[in-house]
């Protein structure tokens, strides 16, 4: 099979050079590339017993029907029709979240030093944001 890339004229000239560095032509060059790019990518990714419990800590977070409950006293509480026993509730589930919070962002820091980086690269590779309540 035959294809066809069309590159700009800068990245045809990195990848001459690149090509001429390895000693090889540029499509062999190219060919090695995509391989191990594939490869890499069909590779599962193997985590260790460590990184795993990590994941499993960065990734722990209240239940839906928790989460509904703390957005509906949210919802009562700007509406100021809040009682008292829902105002405890909503003290409640806002120190579990942010307990909770403290428990992810310390598994963050250490899944970083565990794969010695930084913290705001490991949150760009495992694509982590912020939940919107």
């Amino acid at each position: 099979m035959t294809i066809y890339l069309n590159v700009t004229p800068d990245m045809e000239r990195q990848l001459k050079k690149a090509a001429r560095q390895m000693g090889l032509d540029p499509d062999t060059y190219i060919m090695r590339l995509l391989q191990q790019n594939l490869q890499t990518r069909a590779a599962p990714m193997r985590l260790s017993p460590i990184e795993s419990e990590l994941v499993r800590q960065i990734n722990a977070s209240l239940s839906t029907i928790e989460w509904e409950r703390y957005r509906i006293l949210l919802a009562k509480r700007d509406a100021e029709t809040l009682n008292a026993a829902e105002q405890a509730e909503l003290i409640a589930l806002s120190d579990q979240i942010e307990n909770a919070n403290v428990r992810r962002m310390q598994a963050v820091a250490e899944l970083a030093r565990v794969r010695k980086t930084t913290v705001p690269a490991l949150v760009a590779t495992l694509g982590l944001s912020p939940a919107h309540v």
